[in-house]
């Protein structure tokens, strides 16, 4: 089996729903960090590119027929360059990750470009055929996030919790108590500030030029999502699922804008386009939960992986767990069996923080994963998260 080496990443601000990125076409967007790469790696022989992965969660909109092929044209690939979206909801981004590595690891492809994309903000309505001639009823649904067109006996069997209310499910599981998701929502906030200060970020991001009607093209080069606040700001916030809930818009993660891509080779793709690896892909896993709970995903993941690969949670020096809830994170920590501040996790702040771009969420991880441990010296990195209707997925990195 061939080993996979991650060689390059990159990424785009995270924009906040509405922001500065919702102008930018999903597509386009999606186009974005792969024009970066092909700048920045001149060496590359990009007809020789085996495949473009993109996840994409919605693929309603602008992102429809298939998303990932039309980032590679408009990037400026050659049109012998194919393309793949592919959706596992809030796990996409990853999943490319893994699929395209799979690909490598079996022979099939020695060069791959893996990431994905979400633009929440242009996510549109979409309205249902007639279920009948001459009907008069129309079904708008809103396709941003969570369930549309629900099927009669899903929700009879596994019920239709939105994903906060999945999260409150989950605090009630676990007796997760408001004071700790506001601590671990701050915590995140903290560490991102921090990290920005250092300029850690600065190095995974390609900034987005937008032309505008008048005058020079806004440059948007800085994640939008993050806030300044304090535990006393976040306990004055109402929940979202109901007035007297402990998941609020402060301990959560954000409907947002974004895209990331990565590069990744074989040992004979590195030679052959002058690739440096920065990173060893050892493998992905992925697991089945309750749809109800679908928030503690990442735990069975995490541990189907290690399990095949022979390792053990404590050889992991970077664990990045997205964070589309504090209180479904604490429920994985817990599960896993570590410390609401645990060092190692998230440490330069999380989904809260940034945001959560569905499709690209998942490829972010792994690209900041292999960055911190660059940057902090260490072998191992974990990336997990979880996903709508009950799954989790798992991708453990090596840094070279």
């Amino acid at each position: 089996m061939n080993e996979v080496f991650i060689c390059d990443g990159i990424r785009t601000p995270i924009g906040r729903y509405g922001g500065a990125l919702a102008g930018v076409r999903t597509d386009d967007l999606a186009a974005h960090p792969i024009k970066a790469l092909m700048a920045r790696n001149p060496g590359v022989d990009w007809a020789a590119v085996d495949d473009i992965y993109y996840g994409c969660a919605n693929q309603a909109g602008e992102d429809n027929r298939n998303v990932a092929r039309m980032a590679g044209l408009l990037a400026g690939l050659p049109v012998a360059v194919a393309g793949a979206t592919l959706n596992r909801l809030c796990g996409s981004g990853m999943d490319a990750v893994g699929t395209a590595a799979r690909a490598i690891r079996c022979g099939e492809a020695e060069l791959m470009i893996a990431g994905g994309v979400e633009s929440m903000s242009r996510a549109p309505f979409v309205i249902a055929k007639a279920e009948s001639a001459f009907s008069r009823a129309a079904k708008i649904e809103d396709t941003t996030i969570g369930w549309r067109f629900v099927n009669p006996l899903m929700k009879a069997r596994y019920g239709i919790d939105s994903m906060p209310e999945t999260a409150e499910n989950v605090v009630a599981e676990y007796g997760i108590s408001r004071e700790r998701q506001d601590a671990f929502a701050l915590r995140s906030q903290q560490r991102y500030a921090a990290a920005l200060e250092r300029g850690f970020y600065a190095g995974e991001i390609v900034p987005v030029e937008i032309a505008q009607k008048k005058g020079d093209p806004l440059i948007v080069d800085r994640d939008e999502h993050p806030r300044a606040t304090t535990l006393e700001a976040l306990a004055k916030l109402k929940g979202v699922v109901r007035p007297d809930g402990s998941v609020t818009a402060g301990n959560a993660s954000g409907t947002n804008d974004g895209s990331v891509a990565l590069i990744l080779a074989s040992e004979a793709g590195v030679r052959r386009h002058g690739l440096t690896p920065r990173a060893r892909v050892l493998g992905m896993a992925t697991a089945g939960v309750e749809p109800r709970i679908m928030g503690i995903g990442p735990a069975p993941a995490t541990q189907k992986l290690l399990a095949r690969l022979g390792l053990t949670l404590d050889r992991m020096d970077v664990i990045e767990l997205n964070e589309a809830f504090a209180g479904q994170a604490l429920g994985v920590l817990h599960l896993l069996g570590l410390p609401d501040d645990a060092a190692q996790v998230n440490p330069n702040g999380g989904a809260i923080a940034l945001g959560h771009p569905l499709g690209a969420s998942g490829a972010r991880l792994v690209l900041t994963a292999m960055r911190q441990l660059e940057a902090g010296g260490g072998r191992y990195a974990l990336a997990t998260m979880c996903i709508g209707v009950g799954q989790g997925i798992a991708t453990v990195i090596e840094k070279i």
